[in-house]
């Protein structure tokens, strides 16, 4: 198999991300369109990311955010985000580099990034674009607010496929 000096990888992989970019960039400008919504995993502990003490001890390897009724000052700039959002009633300032996400679905309309970690794609990766094959997994959110007040998790939460819901 023939070398890729190109690195079409990491092409397809960076020209994603600048659609998460440019996604993240209207949001903050406009708000969120209809029902769009976006739920956004990354690596908690990757370079450029800042938690908080109190979130990091509680997802120390990875977190997903979900981006919908209740979040703030929502800054995008050419390698990252940051956003303000409540976590059990306690506000909040996230950073997240846009390297550190793993991935970003609008269940809205089914749309969904999926992106591998690391400077260098692994060897996997070669060849194929970053895109994943299905919407990525819907993990357990962390605590919210709500137009009603804090949302808790439920004891148990099950770790569900979204497109389990996905008409068929």
């Amino acid at each position: 198999m023939a070398t890729d000096h190109i690195r079409y990888d990491v092409l397809a992989r960076d020209a994603l991300r600048g659609v998460l970019r440019r996604v993240l960039a209207d949001a903050a400008e406009h708000g969120l369109p209809g029902d769009h919504h976006f739920f956004i995993t990354f690596a908690s502990t990757a370079e450029g990311v800042k938690l908080s003490p109190r979130l990091l001890a509680q997802y120390p390897e990875e977190m997903t955010v979900i981006l919908q009724h209740q979040f703030w000052d929502l800054v995008v700039t050419e390698d990252r985000f940051e956003v303000g959002l409540s976590f059990g009633g306690v506000p909040e300032r996230l950073v997240i580099p846009f390297s550190a996400i793993k991935s970003f679905f609008d269940p809205s309309v089914q749309f969904g990034l999926q992106f591998e970690m690391g400077d260098a794609e692994p060897a996997a990766a070669e060849g194929s674009p970053a895109a994943p094959s299905s919407p990525p997994s819907a993990l357990p959110a962390p605590e919210k607010e709500t137009r009603d007040g804090p949302e808790k998790p439920t004891e148990g939460a099950e770790v569900v496929r979204l497109d389990r819901f996905r008409k068929k």
